[in-house]
This record gives structure tokens, sequence and C-alpha cells, in this order.
């Protein structure tokens, strides 16, 4: 069973990598095209997003006043706030992290046991004639003596550090009850044979955006910031598909 389980994962990794052989010699050549533009609502696994909103207050007007409930400004408020509407996400990420870490263990065990008094003797004396025979020392009073000991150590260390400095370009998909707004942003830049992609959503208050029509990437909740590429170079570093494959069977 775990054998026919393991060709079938194989025929199924072979037949991808055939589909992807195709593609790439398909394009020798060519730069990697570039994503059409589509509705992000209707990609297939896109789910809209549902959290726990607090109750809404019906909003108060004053009579004669030129001044709307919830604004900021005596003018229209120019930023970010129906589906469809643009925002820029200004995206600025230092990151580092060291953590260095020793373990050392050591245990060592020692037990033995035998018989004395009136018992012991009548087994040293049935013991000696043994002895004699055999050619042995063998003591009732030390008959099994066991010792064990084991040593462990190990050591850890990580040091990494990240920045990550752009602007994005987000649309507002989804306006919560409670006003906050679901935003997504895709960017994808060719240079030569390799594209960069950038990916940025995740929810954000209204009060937040700045008067320019922009938020910092911190100020966004449930963030989902992707940096990444594809083409000849991102090709070059990723392992052959044999070889996951390998990686992912092969239990040592």
């Amino acid at each position: 069973m775990k054998l026919a389980h393991t060709l079938s994962i194989c025929l199924m990794a072979s037949t991808l990598a055939a589909c992807g052989t195709a593609d790439r010699l398909k394009n020798i050549g060519k730069a990697p095209a570039l994503t059409a533009i589509n509705n992000p609502t209707t990609q297939k696994g896109y789910k809209p997003v549902q959290m726990p909103m607090p109750t809404v207050q019906p909003a108060n007007y004053s009579p004669n006043s030129l001044w709307q409930t919830g604004s900021r400004k005596f003018f229209k408020d120019q930023r970010a706030s129906k589906v469809g509407d643009i925002l820029t996400v200004q995206v600025s990420i230092t990151d580092s992290a060291k953590i260095d870490n020793t373990t050392s263990r050591t245990r060592s065990n020692n037990e033995s046991s035998g018989l004395s008094g009136g018992v012991g003797s009548v087994l040293t004396s049935a013991l000696s004639g043994l002895n004699e025979k055999l050619d042995t020392d063998i003591d009732a009073s030390s008959l099994a003596n066991a010792t064990s000991g084991s040593s462990s150590s190990g050591t850890g260390a990580i040091d990494r550090s990240e920045t990550i400095t752009t602007s994005v370009a987000a649309v507002v998909l989804q306006v919560l009850p409670n006003g906050n707004l679901v935003i997504e942003g895709r960017q994808e830049i060719r240079v030569n044979f390799e594209v960069r992609e950038i990916l940025v959503a995740g929810i954000v208050r209204p009060e937040d955006i700045a008067s320019d029509n922009t938020i910092e990437s911190e100020k966004i909740a449930e963030a989902r910031i992707a940096y990444g590429g594809r083409g000849q170079l991102s090709d070059v570093q990723q392992p052959r598909y044999g070889q996951q494959v390998m990686d992912i069977i092969l239990p040592f």
C-alpha cells in the first residue's frame, strides 16, 4: 500500500514536472508573461472577511449645521472609504532577530546486586564448585552489576535581518460593518527576464489613513505582505522537481 502511494506521488510529480517543462520549453527566449488584471473577489479560493463587529451607532445630525457626524474636513474627504477606492500602502519592514542557545546534559548510572548472610553463604558454597569447573570467579555478594552513561550537547544560533521598503497601491475590496476597510494590492515589475511580485493585503481603519491617502504597513491588521519573483533567476535558485520530491519521500 505504501509503495503504491509512493508511486502515485512520483507519477503526479513527474506529470506536473512535464507540464512545467513543456511551458518552459515553449517560452524559451521570451520574457515571462505578466498576470492579467482581475477582480480578486472572483478568484478561486477568495473568502470575504467575517469578524465580530460592534453595534452600529445611529448617526446624529444637528439642525442647521454644515458639519456631518464623523467628518474631519469641511470639504469632501479625498481618502479611500468605499469599495473600489484606491490608497497607497507605505511598506517599511525592518526586522532583525539574534538568538543563541546552548544545551548540555550528562547522566550516569551504576547499579549492583548480590546476596549475603545465610543465603549468601549457601550460594557461595554452591558457586565455589562451579567456579572450579568453569574456571570463573563468581561472587554471591556481587551477582549483577550494571553501569550506564549518556551525554548530549546541542548548540543553535539564529542571526537574521530583513529590510523591505516600497510603496504599493491597494484597492478597497470590502467595507466591514464597523467601517474598517479590507484592502489588497498587487504589483508586478518585469526587468529583462525576471518578474518581481509584491502583494499587500489586510484590514485598515479609515482614521489611520493619512490626509494624502497613504497608510503605513505597520497599521494594517491581519497584514499579508509577500515579496518574491519568477523567471530565469528564480528557476535557477530552486531545486529540481525530482530533488524536491525525493526530499519529501525519503525518511533519512
